[in-house]
């Protein structure tokens, strides 16, 4: 099983494009230079399905982001991203795998406990699952479920995960769901079950889920943008409500200190901010930028940028 670095250097990868790319090879390219580069984990968001209102992105009362604006039209193609991180595996050997983030209540609970722990099996233990609401209310309601219950639908899903994960024998009770005595395996190889790194602003059940499921936080809107308020309220919160904050995983982004005019990516132009962001418990620095479609090419950007942001963060 690979073992997490701290702090870790995260590469988005894009799993979506706005029309039919004809084949995803570019995709696989960067992927493999990355595990080759020493990039830390890979991560792919998740759509199942869009409406045609998209605007509603751009409002935080239903899950969006202020003034944020989806990569594509509803008629974009998105890829499965447990499906698409089964294929990368394959072709990767220590590369962290994350979802970031996938709609896990879209997914009926025993099945996804199934997936994500066959996943983690052959990819050797390298699964995360940034998990969390979403926005849109067609996703929901196209897979017949209720928007405005999108929260508890969540627990219900994480909590089934966890039950299944960790019980040789597994008994449930739930309003939305019942088993008892029933065993599904193999388990997924990492200690606990496949971690759970939960999505959303700071509100209370936010934190709560964290308490209570989560290995990790993934900060949405405002949050993200003030890590250095947001990131202690987080960790007080969930001592509050009877978690674990110490060694809690926090998703931060490359301090946009760290490109240049040309456009390059160097951390340590950064390397105040960062130290600043590693103080107070951020663990991990997602990269968004464009990196070349040839894999040698890829490779040599990406190990450069490993080389100097090891260096900005005292790892070997």
């Amino acid at each position: 099983m690979v073992e997490r670095a701290v702090p870790q250097l995260t590469l988005g990868l894009n799993s979506y494009s706005a029309e039919d790319p004809g084949g995803w090879e570019h995709m696989f390219a960067r992927a493999r230079a990355a595990d080759r580069a020493g990039i830390d984990s890979l991560m792919v968001s998740d759509h199942v399905v869009f409406g045609e209102n998209l605007d509603e992105y751009a409002k935080p009362e239903v899950g969006g982001a202020k003034g944020g604006k989806q990569p594509t039209g509803p008629d974009g193609h998105w890829l499965e991203p447990l499906t698409t991180l089964s294929v990368v595996a394959g072709m990767t050997k220590r590369i962290r795998l994350r979802t970031q983030i996938l709609l896990a209540a879209l997914r009926r609970p025993v099945t996804l406990a199934k997936s994500a722990a066959t996943l983690d099996v052959l990819s050797g233990g390298r699964l995360d699952l940034g998990v969390g609401v979403g926005w849109q209310r067609e996703e929901y309601e196209a897979a017949g479920l209720t928007f405005d219950t999108r929260g508890r639908l969540l627990d219900h899903s994480l909590e089934v995960c966890q039950t299944l994960w960790r019980n040789q024998r597994a008994t449930y009770s739930s309003p939305e769901l019942s088993f008892d005595a029933i065993h599904q395996m193999p388990k997924p190889l990492q200690p606990g079950g496949v971690p759970f790194w939960i999505a959303g602003t700071l509100r209370s059940s936010t934190i709560r889920r964290v308490a209570q499921y989560g290995s990790g936080w993934i900060p949405w809107g405002p949050d993200a943008a003030n890590l250095l308020d947001s990131v202690p309220r987080l960790k007080e919160g969930v001592a509050a409500a009877g978690g674990n904050p110490d060694g809690l995983q926090i998703v931060g982004y490359m301090p946009r200190e760290a490109k240049g005019d040309d456009g390059s990516i160097d951390p340590r132009r950064a390397a105040d901010q960062i130290k600043t962001l590693m103080a107070v418990g951020v663990t991990d620095f997602v990269l968004h930028m464009d990196v070349p479609n040839d894999e040698a090419a890829a490779e040599d950007l990406l190990s450069g940028i490993v080389t100097k942001f090891r260096e900005t963060v005292g790892r070997s």
